[in-house]
């Protein structure tokens, strides 16, 4: 994660929660008064954010100490110790909520990302998240993809060419679509399209795609279009895939299975912070 950035997504969050100050802790709490708090897994899952925690706590106040007691990607059980910050009482209660929010949330997106990964075990597949993300925190929740095991797709519109079903009906076709793709991008980028059919399939092939995504086929289709394709270009699935059905989709033999329910639609995991 690039430092820069992870500051400036904290400082929006301080702002955000903080408004003119904690009118609680300001009007109950000595500046003076010191603690230690624990963060506390109350659900077993995939750690994810520790960094940015750590950055919550150096823009309210370097005095405080923060001391991660496991690693981003570790998976831990119910009841163990995440992390620790001490030092003065009023900055921990000021940020506890946000440094919460990043923790269980990315937590909840590496915890999703390794059940999926689990899942697909054994399988030359890999499986990425989509650009179904948060607005504002696409840079975090795809580090915690990562911490969970998956892989990124691109991570913006620039970095790779992925020509959609809109892109098609407004051009016209696949191979016109991919021809003039091809003209305007660096031959270091690779092209890839989104068909539904055999016969979009059969296009994609003949237009030289580098990557063709599987849209919501059923997996007998794409056990046919795998055969199809037959290596000449990478081959990813996407659609509506869950562990009830990602087992099946990896066993067609696709390359890549992208799932937006990874970000998109994540339990945060339960995690508590608790002042000794």
């Amino acid at each position: 994660m690039n430092s820069y950035l992870i500051k400036d997504i904290v400082r929006r969050a301080l702002e955000e929660d903080l408004g003119a100050g904690d009118i609680t802790s300001d009007s109950i709490l000595k500046e003076s008064f010191t603690t230690e708090a624990v963060f506390l897994a109350k659900s077993p899952g995939v750690i994810a954010g520790l960094p940015v925690v750590a950055e919550v706590w150096r823009q309210l106040d370097p005095e405080l100490s923060f001391i991660p007691l496991v690693k981003d990607g570790d998976a831990v059980l119910r009841g163990v110790e995440i992390a620790k910050v001490s030092g003065p009482v009023k900055p921990i209660l000021a940020g506890e909520r946000v440094a919460l929010n990043f923790l269980q949330r990315l937590s909840g997106i590496a915890t999703k990302t390794a059940q999926l990964v689990k899942l697909v075990e054994g399988y030359q597949v890999k499986v990425v998240d989509t650009r179904k993300t948060t607005p504002g925190l696409r840079l975090l929740e795809k580090y915690a993809v990562v911490q969970g095991g998956g892989r990124n797709h691109r991570y913006n519109l620039a970095d790779a060419a992925l020509i959609k079903d809109n892109h098609i009906a407004a051009c016209g076709s696949i191979s016109e679509a991919v021809k003039r793709t091809r003209a305007a991008i660096p031959h270091t980028m690779t092209i890839e399209v989104e068909v539904e059919n055999e016969l979009q399939v059969r296009e994609a092939i003949d237009a030289k795609a580098d990557l063709i995504m599987l849209d919501n086929m059923s997996p007998t289709q794409m056990r046919a279009m795998v055969k199809l394709i037959n290596g000449r270009a990478i081959v990813e699935a996407s659609g509506n895939i869950d562990e009830s059905t990602i087992k099946e989709v990896a066993a067609t033999g696709v390359d890549i299975i992208s799932s937006g329910a990874i970000t998109h639609s994540v339990n945060a995991l339960d995690i508590s912070l608790d002042i000794r």
